[in-house]
């Protein structure tokens, strides 16, 4: 895992030396060991010193960290993948110091800045919320880093019981997150903001443009959008093409001729990537559209050392077969992914995976910063990457920032585009089915897009708050859907300003009512300046992009990097441009994709491209489900979770029975609850701390370095 940390205080509590309010510390360069009592993240490299200091801690690459300097006191550190000239760099801090924020995040990549004008830095987040940025209040000033759990071990943090409840009750809703963590103090910055701090005091402060509700924002026409994702998917792989290539570490050595065996596999069974540059290919729009940008764009091939040049293979080209899931849509997108590897400047390798790479195979794991539902699913990834490259290319986020959220049908009729309704509405009549209702499907959605548009985010919020309340109250649990509903029912549920996750039916009366207490305070709060489509389809992106970063750290494969162009910064300004009357149209994805790949030159794509498919993902869910069922009832004989007061034990043993037997029961709700015990199994296990020196704290965040009983309270 790689972070950045860094700190900021007042002038008075340095100049006496002092980095606490015990007076300890020293007034010298942060981490010398005149006097022994300095404070510095464990492994960490020192980017910059008092009185302001920052780290980057974890395997950073050399050209991942940049640094420009203008001056004694102003300097701009970027963290990551960034395609700027070091010309650019300086013209976006003369830019920053001057107030405009933006520049700092309009650059093609994936990267954190950080801004130092004398005693003001400023730290900006990204758009997607894939790069967080957190802080915590620390020895008289402020404290920040880009991962939650060593502010946690900084500040000795207990657990926020009530902060879990929310992400379980209503993971996607921001108004009961609130800029919480799983750890009690430490806070996080939402996504498109900036953190600014001056000499200890702290201001959180957006850089997007805030549009009026009362008046449309002008829209571009479809093309010119279309173009202008092309431009930034096309500027986002460039990024990485031409950044310098890396070969992985050194690996034990090759064993030689294996029976069944290709050297792919050799290499991954030794535990690394392949040198170069790959990508996925699954069969589906998004990652073949990267991989064929990837494989047509000019680029220097192999690494400084000559590796990846061989045959002209210039992009390595994974597909992941899961034997354990036939069926025809399964096979389609397997033969279009074989259909695309026939281009020549793509190797092919196709990853098989049996019983053992099923979800809930494998419940060991490295701990992670929060908790994500991607933990059941993580070895079933690291197989995937550990035949990948060293800078692998993903398709995640497409689906999150090219379609349209169904609350957007509210948006059109706000707009008055009723017109625009009506070929969503039938797609969704015939993804249901003939039926005696199929007629009155279209006025059905009319009706809850029309209900929508009328209701004032207030109005939204407390509503949602009382229906939550009214559960707890009845002991019901909060208001069920099951994991065969229709598409209609689904968009209709999605027709609203909240709604409660899938996991929600399982929690107690107590934990639901704390939840719906954080929605009533957050409707006091002045009401955020978007639509209501606009502002349901950032807070899925925003947590698609939070489970994908705990992904990253889960299924973490060593010397390699994970790309995901479509959660850059100015992908995601390029696809926010798209009309609502085109995205909401069926197909709107891989129509787009199709015309970002034609005006690249790729025309030539096999028949059936860009059909969705979500079937496999649930099929072996559910067969993973089955398959591992004793083990997980056996995880919940205890739960901390039911310690915390969060669940009963004796009603998630039952729903899990029932979901092994073939119910139609909520997975994704099931996968909540399973990675949030297992997060908590594994934070509560830890040793140590992030943090080293005489005055670093002594003990480990959330247990207080006490080894916890066998049923620990979580209650602080």
């Amino acid at each position: 895992m790689r972070w950045l940390v860094g700190w900021s205080s007042v002038a008075a509590s340095f100049r006496a030396g002092s980095y606490g309010p015990g007076g300890y510390g020293t007034a010298g360069a942060v981490g010398e060991p005149d006097e022994g009592r300095t404070v510095h993240p464990v492994g960490a490299q020192l980017l910059w010193g008092d009185p302001d200091p920052l780290w980057a801690v974890g395997d950073w690459r050399p050209d991942e960290i940049r640094i420009v300097s203008v001056g004694a006191d102003t300097r701009l550190a970027v963290l990551g993948c960034c395609a700027a000239t070091d010309e650019e760099l300086r013209v976006g801090l003369f830019a920053a110091r001057g107030g405009a924020l933006r520049h700092l995040s309009a650059w093609p990549g994936s990267y954190t800045a950080v801004a130092q004008v004398a005693r003001r830095v400023t730290v900006v987040g990204d758009l997607a919320g894939a790069r967080p940025v957190f802080y915590t209040p620390w020895a008289g000033g402020t404290a920040y880093g880009t991962a939650a759990l060593p502010l946690a071990d900084l500040i000795e943090a207990q657990l926020d019981i009530g902060h879990l409840a929310a992400l379980l009750a209503c993971p996607d809703v921001p108004e009961a997150l609130g800029d919480s963590t799983p750890y009690a103090g430490v806070r996080r910055i939402p996504p498109g903001h900036a953190l600014v701090l001056r000499e200890g005091s702290r201001e959180i402060t957006g850089y997007e443009p805030v549009a009026s509700l009362a008046v449309a924002a002008p829209q571009l026409a479809p093309a010119a959008a279309v173009e202008g994702v092309r431009d930034a998917l096309v500027s986002a792989v460039r990024a990485r093409l031409t950044a310098p290539r890396h070969a992985p570490e050194t690996l034990p050595p090759d064993p030689g001729p294996v029976p069944g065996m290709g050297p792919a596999e050799r290499r991954a069974a030794r535990g690394g990537p392949a040198p170069g540059i790959g990508a996925d290919l699954s069969g589906g729009p998004a990652s073949a559209t990267l991989a064929l940008l990837a494989a047509g764009l000019p680029g220097v091939p192999g690494t400084v050392l000559g590796h990846g040049t061989g045959a002209g293979e210039r992009l390595l080209a994974v597909t992941f077969n899961d034997l354990t899931v036939p069926g025809a849509g399964r096979q389609a997108e397997l033969e279009r992914a074989g259909a695309m590897a026939a281009n020549p400047r793509l190797h092919h390798v196709v990853v098989t995976g049996g019983e053992e790479c099923l979800p809930y195979a494998d419940l060991e794991g490295p701990l992670t910063d929060e908790p994500g539902p991607s933990l059941i699913a993580a070895p079933r990834h690291r197989r995937r990457l550990l035949s990948g490259s060293a800078d692998h290319f993903t398709g995640s986020g497409a689906r999150q920032v090219l379609d349209a959220h169904p609350a957007r049908l509210a948006d059109l009729l706000m707009d008055r585009q009723r017109r625009h309704l009506l070929r969503p509405a039938t797609a969704l009549a015939k993804a249901g089915g003939p039926s005696a209702n199929s007629l009155f499907v279209p006025l059905t959605v009319y009706r809850a897009a029309r209900r929508l548009a009328r209701t004032p985010y207030r109005t939204g919020i407390e509503s949602a708050a009382d229906a939550l309340r009214a559960s707890a109250a009845d002991g019901q649990g909060a208001p069920r859907f099951d994991d065969a509903a229709s598409p209609l029912s689904i968009s209709l549920a999605a027709l609203s300003w909240t709604r409660p996750g899938p996991a929600a039916r399982w929690l107690t009366g107590e934990a639901l009512a704390e939840v719906s207490v954080r929605l009533m305070a957050s409707a006091t709060r002045p009401a955020p300046s978007q639509r209501p489509g606009e502002a349901r389809a950032s807070a899925a992106l925003a947590r698609y992009a939070a489970d994908h970063r705990i992904l990253e750290q889960a299924a973490e494969v060593r010397s390699q990097r994970l790309h995901a162009p479509f959660l850059d910064n100015q992908v995601v300004r390029a696809c926010r441009a798209l009309p609502e009357s085109l995205r909401v149209q069926p197909g709107a994805r891989a129509t787009i994709l199709r015309t970002v790949l034609s005006a690249s030159g790729v025309r030539d794509l096999p028949p059936g491209w860009g059909a969705p498919s979500h079937a496999p993902s649930t099929a072996a869910a559910r067969a993973g489900l089955r398959q591992s069922a004793d083990p997980l009832i056996t995880l919940f004989e205890a739960p901390l979770l039911a310690d915390a007061g969060l669940v009963e034990a004796r009603t998630v043993r039952k729903a899990l029975r029932a979901a092994a037997a073939g119910e139609p029961l909520p997975l994704d709700g099931l996968a909540d609850l399973i990675s949030t015990e297992l997060w908590l199994r594994r934070l509560l296990s830890r040793r140590g701390t992030c943090w080293t020196g005489t005055a670093a704290p002594r003990q480990r965040a959330v247990a207080g370095g006490v080894t916890p009983p066998r049923r620990p309270t979580l209650r602080s």
